[in-house]
């Protein structure tokens, strides 16, 4: 097998390509395996996953740090905002994708930069045993605030992450006022944990009723067969619809094998990689609407889901980051 770890620069031929992967090894591996011996094992793969305690923003300011002389080809990103920070830093090649004429707008960078793919969902994580009747769920994020809730629902603190992109991405929608007005609240009403993760665990353990997660952390739990139902929320006409999270692909700018990238991006980007990882265990969501595997995830009836131009929502990202950070500090 060519495929190999590294951990910093590294000889390597000139059909060698450098992946940057914040999505998780365990699931980017075997497709980045599957893309070696499509080409015959002609065109190696040279990964790098960083480590969980930094994952996205460790692997970005590494990609900073060399953009005087590039040693990663190819960033797959596992979310979009620090995808957009690096577009808005000029490190980004536009290239043409090869995509379907009704592919999302929302889900490619309006100069071709970065295009989106297999996406998670920000929903809501429901102890049945706590709340028994589905007539009584919660179905907006807006019902994060509701006294009725009060310390008996919860949300990852919202300064990384799919959380902090919900919220830009709100801010987008709504204005900044609306939008730092309902983190008021809702940090006086909810239970603030770590991350998504500690979220669905708080959920399925009965520590909270229920709270706002990704569908891969959702899943999980419900996949261990724990007390859970998922809901989709702002389903109604008056309401925003459900952000979905995409992964990104995004060749670099003056990447030293950028043919070998774009090769391999565009093999990322296609429905049946979309496919294998909608069949994986954290059934993500294919863009393409000619993936084949629908996700067990995913409810019987269609999702309404959010239009956001992210490219807009990252705009004042280290402003934004910090008034909020100030609000959570502690």
């Amino acid at each position: 097998m060519c495929l190999v770890l590294t951990g910093g620069c590294v000889p390597r031929a000139e059909s060698d390509v450098v992946v940057y992967s914040a999505l998780d090894e365990e699931f980017a591996f075997p497709i980045l395996n599957a893309f070696e011996r499509s080409t015959d094992h002609e065109t190696g793969v040279i990964p790098k996953f960083d480590v969980e305690s930094t994952k996205t923003i460790g692997l970005v300011n590494r990609i900073i740090a060399e953009q005087d002389q590039p040693v990663c080809d190819l960033f797959w990103n596992n979310e979009i905002m620090h995808t957009v920070r690096l577009q808005k830093l000029g490190l980004l090649q536009s290239r043409d994708w090869d995509l379907p004429s009704d592919y999302p707008t929302d889900m490619v960078a309006g100069d071709g930069t970065w295009c989106g793919f297999a996406a998670r969902a920000r929903v809501l994580l429901i102890n049945t045993k706590l709340i028994p009747d589905p007539a009584d769920y919660p179905t907006s994020i807006a019902d994060l605030s509701d006294s009725k809730w009060k310390k008996n629902c919860a949300m990852a603190r919202p300064l990384f992450g799919t959380t902090a992109t919900h919220f830009a991405a709100l801010r987008e929608l709504e204005g900044r006022e609306a939008t730092m007005d309902r983190l008021q609240k809702i940090q006086k009403n909810a239970v603030i944990l770590s991350g998504n993760k500690q979220v669905a665990l708080a959920v399925a353990a009965g520590r909270v009723a229920w709270g706002l997660t990704d569908t891969d952390d959702a899943i999980i739990e419900k996949d261990s067969g724990e007390p859970v139902a998922i809901v989709f929320p702002d389903q109604a006409p008056d309401q925003w619809g459900t952000l979905r999270i995409p992964n990104t692909i995004a060749v670099l700018k003056n990447a030293p094998h950028v043919v070998a990238g774009g090769q391999l991006a565009d093999y990322l980007i296609s429905p049946e990689t979309e496919d294998r990882l909608a069949m994986g265990n954290s059934s993500q969501l294919p863009i393409h609407r000619g993936s084949k595997f629908p996700p067990r995830v995913l409810p019987a009836d269609p999702v309404r889901w959010m239009r956001v131009d992210f490219e807009a929502a990252a705009d004042g990202w280290d402003e934004w980051s910090k008034e909020v950070q100030e609000m959570f500090r502690d």
